[in-house]
């Protein structure tokens, strides 16, 4: 029996693309076209039964009956456990009729925020800051230093799309999404998104590569009101200070750098010359600016859930159709395929494909040139010639001791001093200082002084905050921090009190421009972090190590002025406390 051209590696890939292509039927067409999510248990062992409350179908369902073959991993759990449930996953995929292997992305895991619909912490992971916090470094080095860490951590248990980087520019303050960011500076981020493709990617798109989706194109940043288009009321993106080109800036740089994949923003472009739709559904910018103006040639997947209503956590959400609510979901597929999308996010509803074509709404054609661009990619991966992993080599690998040194050094680089009056800091570590400590572990506190339990018998306090937020009612928006960004009250009065009690060193972790000007005025020095371990603190605190973080964003005098700034406009609130850039050195 003749092996088929497409299981022959010796073929040249446009080759063994065509030949599948023309093996497969129109259901196994479609079921490409969908990027679907699936979870895992504990053990490894894959999910065969749901309750429906967050995930519709079963494994089985999805690869054996709806035929899907790239799907993101939620949730955290061991290496050896991951790798052990791509092996049964792909396993599964060998078994259907043509064999094609699944493509496993996620969204990123090497640091401290946990959000199902953004990123998930560390876990087994070396754990590095935040995105915000590579771009306090600054260095280019280190983030390609850092996405090849990535890289090779996520080949050990099979992941090959890194559904990042994000290189929206953080120029709305209150906008839930920056952490992930690089920042406001463009020029900056345009610099870090190219070392960062170059590590997950490496030279070409090849077997060692793992894929980078960068998103969310054309710059998700310009929320109106800082609100996220994840939600309806978050549905707007606007430019009243004509920036619009200003975010496309990043985006050029990407695809320079030989991005693979291209994520589209769920927002909808207010008051411009761009269709009023969300930006997924939006030929003039899918096609006209992405694919033909600025050339991007690789695969366009929406972002997640833009079809159907879809339950989280139990609690029913709209799709993210904003400017299409009115269509039903074939509608919404067909208008997202006419302007030029590859693949749907988080959907796996490949039935409806099939109808478009067979009623004659979309041309087979058209299928046929979205799954050669999704083929030729796991081709190029080299998952038809070797789809599995190594447990035991997974198990070495991920959090392995130098990857895991990389990781705590950039932590303790990234964080930024933006005051220190007396000069407090550098502690002196002999003899060791009676330390009054709140959210922060008093055991690793131990090993740099005395911790007491009063702070009026304290020599000195450590405070470690969060930026402050409005608490959102609906469980999956509560991830997602928004609204105002400064502390209410009694909060900030029992902030002050410790600070005027004691000489404190507060450490504040900036997932958002945090307005903080009475804290920034009373202690007796003030951290920014963007995801680092009580130790790393400690260790700068105490002239261990030496931070080198300058501020990715301003951080705003009040919310007044971040009310009365434009969100397409970076760093545009009046009188900053801080200006973007500051950092003291020690």
């Amino acid at each position: 029996m003749n092996t088929p051209a497409y299981k022959d590696a010796s073929l040249p890939v446009d080759r063994r693309v065509e030949d599948l292509l023309s093996r497969m039927t129109l259901e196994e067409k479609a079921g490409q076209l969908f990027h679907s999510m699936l979870m895992m248990n504990a053990d490894g062992t894959p999910v065969t039964e749901t309750d429906g409350s967050t995930l519709p179908f079963t494994t089985p369902e999805l690869i054996g009956e709806r035929l899907l073959t790239h799907f993101n991993l939620l949730g955290t759990y061991g290496a050896r456990e991951m790798a052990q449930w791509h092996n049964t996953v792909q396993e599964m995929a060998a078994a259907t009729r043509l064999g094609i292997p699944v493509t496993l992305s996620t969204d990123p895991r090497h640091a401290f925020t946990d959000n199902i619909g953004a990123s998930f912490n560390a876990g087994a992971f070396s754990a590095w800051p935040e995105a915000l916090g590579l771009a306090a470094i600054g260095d280019p080095d280190l983030v390609f230093r850092f996405a090849d860490t990535v890289r090779r951590e996520y080949l050990a248990v099979g992941f090959r799309v890194a559904l990042h980087p994000q290189i929206d520019l953080a120029s709305e303050p209150r906008w839930a999404r920056q952490t992930g960011t690089f920042g406001s500076d463009a020029r900056l981020t345009a610099e870090l998104v190219q070392a960062y493709v170059r590590g997950l990617q490496g030279p070409e798109l090849g077997p060692e590569s793992v894929s980078a989706m960068v998103k969310h194109f054309p710059g998700g940043g310009p929320q109106k009101d800082g609100e996220d288009p994840h939600f309806a009321h978050g549905k707007e993106q606007v430019y009243p200070g004509g920036m619009r080109e200003h975010h496309l800036e990043p985006f050029k740089a990407a695809i320079a750098a030989g991005c693979a994949q291209m994520m589209p923003y769920y927002g909808q472009p207010i008051g411009t010359d761009w269709e009023e739709v969300g930006f997924g559904f939006n030929k003039g910018v899918v096609t006209g600016l992405l694919r033909e103006e600025l050339g991007f040639e690789g695969i366009v997947c929406t972002d997640w859930g833009l079809l159907n209503d879809a339950a989280i956590f139990g609690q029913m959400h709209p799709a993210r159709a904003w400017g299409l609510e009115h269509l039903s979901t074939a509608e919404r597929a067909a208008r997202a395929l006419d302007a030029g999308c590859d693949q749907f996010g988080g959907e796996q509803c490949p039935e409806v494909v099939v109808e478009l074509v067979r009623s004659g709404r979309i041309a087979e054609s058209r299928i046929d040139a979205s799954v050669r661009r999704l083929l030729r990619e796991k081709f190029r991966l080299g998952l038809f010639e070797n789809p599995y992993v190594d447990p035991d080599a997974a198990a070495e690998t991920v959090g392995r001791a130098d990857f895991a040194a990389l990781g705590a050094a950039a932590q303790r680089r990234s964080l930024t001093v933006l005051t220190n009056p007396e000069g407090i800091i550098p502690l002196s570590a002999k003899p060791g200082p009676k330390l009054y400590v709140r959210n922060v572990d008093e055991a690793v506190a131990a090993a740099y002084g005395e911790v007491v339990a009063d702070p009026a018998a304290a020599d000195l306090a450590v405070l470690r905050l969060r930026t402050p937020y409005e608490p959102r009612e609906n469980v999956f928006e509560s991830f997602f921090h928004s609204g105002s960004l400064a502390f209410p009250e009694p909060e900030l009065a029992a902030i002050l009190t410790l600070l005027d009690q004691v000489p404190t060193l507060v450490c504040i972790n900036l997932e958002r421009a945090a307005v903080i000007p009475e804290i920034a005025a009373r202690a007796a020095a003030l951290i920014a972090d963007y995801g680092a371990s009580d130790a790393a603190l400690l260790d700068v605190a105490f002239g261990r190590a030496v931070p080198e973080g300058r501020l990715p964003f301003e951080l705003p005098r009040s919310m007044k002025a971040v009310e009365a700034s434009r969100p397409d406009v970076p760093n545009d609130t009046e009188n900053p406390v801080f200006a973007h850039g500051h950092g003291l050195s020690l």
